[in-house]
């Protein structure tokens, strides 16, 4: 049996995005006798564990903790130097932990979180491979921004990796650019299909239409995903403003963004038809696109983004932009001529294309139809879970293994 250790800035029940989706959805599907996963990550929460096993990996909790903390803690003393202590806490809970378990590789998990203490462990111990997965969804130019007091360490977080695993081709391309020369594999996220195929009954269904007042004839856009700046929530509130009353929006997460987010939508005169729905659990996210009409995420960057995928099995009709790993799978007629039809894209910052596109997909359901099972299709056979973690075990996880 080998062991692999995870660097991973926040991991499950608190604060988890799209890389920790991964790393369950991934170490879930993978057999512990032949492969056993630890982790170091950030407690947050000091009503959590400081070592704790979570299905396939166990979790050692590190850093500064608060009792049930929000996201506008993690933002305050003492939670907000979390993030930087992390570079190097993390490194030496690793050191410690590897005398006692004898590490067989290590795993960051993305370059600007996960990347420095797996640097900081590999100069220690250089003949443990070490394996960097490039999820990020901000703007490389922005993680190099934010990166910059630690420039020497964060440029051999790639440059020391033995192999890197991105999510896109777009971050593929980064991993080039900032100087790798050994094998990249693009791997991306997916979807969980016993989440997408779940039948709700038409009593649950309509419990849940009415409590958010969903009547005859509304048309409910619904966007999933972490109330940041850069997932542009805020383009599709504007959007409202230029759509018939009858078309509301469901606000599916949370996030530092959600104040500003409801008061843009005082502002803007549409609160009554945005609903913020919070931060839910995944099978509730299921149940709220099965109540709704058309996805919205105009992204202004994105690594990959797990909600859209998810949302085209589902069956649901997707805008969105093309902003980096979005254009891997989001393939418009007009701008894609060359490939199937799998939604319908617009520009970053344009709340006009939006609506015009809402408007677009609502005047021909036929056109929808065919669209939607197109895209459907495609990602089924792309994007499922199994598939991704059998990639995985085998073009990652054994390579360094026999390397």
């Amino acid at each position: 049996m080998k062991r692999i250790l995870i660097f991973s800035l926040a991991y499950y029940p608190r604060f988890i995005g799209g890389d920790g989706v991964a790393i369950k959805e991934i170490t879930n599907r993978i057999d512990p006798s032949d492969i056993e996963f630890h982790m170091v990550t950030s407690r947050f929460d000091s009503t959590l564990p400081k070592v704790e096993k979570i299905e396939n990996v166990l979790v050692h909790r590190i850093g500064f903790s608060k009792q049930n903390p929000s996201m506008e803690d993690l933002k305050k003393f003492p939670l907000y130097y979390t993030k930087a202590m992390f570079q190097f806490s993390a490194a030496w809970k690793a050191l410690s932990l590897h005398r006692t378990h004898k590490y067989d590789a290590i795993w960051a998990m993305m370059a600007h979180s996960g990347g420095v203490p797996a640097v900081i462990f590999k100069f220690i111990h250089p003949e443990i491979p070490y394996i960097l997965t490039l999820q990020e969804g901000d703007p490389p130019e922005y993680i190099e921004r934010k990166m910059r007091p630690l420039w020497p360490l964060f440029s051999m977080t790639f440059t020391k990796a033995d192999i890197v695993q991105t999510i896109s081709n777009f971050l593929a391309e980064w991993a080039r650019q900032r100087g790798f020369k050994g094998p990249v594999e693009v791997i991306p996220n997916g979807f969980n299909t016993s989440n997408i195929s779940k039948v709700y009954s038409e009593e649950e269904l309509s419990v849940l239409k009415k409590k958010i007042d969903k009547k005859d004839g509304d048309i409910y856009l619904i966007t999933v995903s972490r109330l940041v700046h850069k997932n542009a929530v805020d383009d599709v509130i504007g959007a409202l403003t230029l759509l018939p009353a009858r078309v509301h929006l469901l606000v599916v997460g949370g996030g530092p963004d959600e104040k500003s987010l409801k008061e843009l939508a005082v502002t803007l005169g549409v609160s009554g038809r945005v609903i913020f729905v919070g931060q839910v659990d995944t099978g509730e996210t299921t149940k709220y696109r099965r109540i709704s009409d058309i996805f919205v995420r105009p992204s202004r960057s994105e690594g990959m983004g797990n909600s859209f995928v998810s949302t085209m099995a589902a069956g649901l009709p997707v805008i969105a932009t093309q902003e980096g790993g979005i254009a891997d799978f989001l393939f418009d007629a007009k701008r894609n001529p060359d490939k199937p039809t799998t939604g319908w894209a617009v520009d970053k910052d344009s709340p006009e294309q939006i609506a015009e596109t809402v408007k677009e997909i609502l005047a021909h359901p036929e056109e929808v139809k065919k669209v939607v099972e197109t895209a459907k299709k495609f990602v089924s056979e792309n994007y499922d879970w199994d598939v991704i973690a059998k990639n995985m075990k085998e073009k990652i996880f054994e390579r360094v293994f026999n390397k």
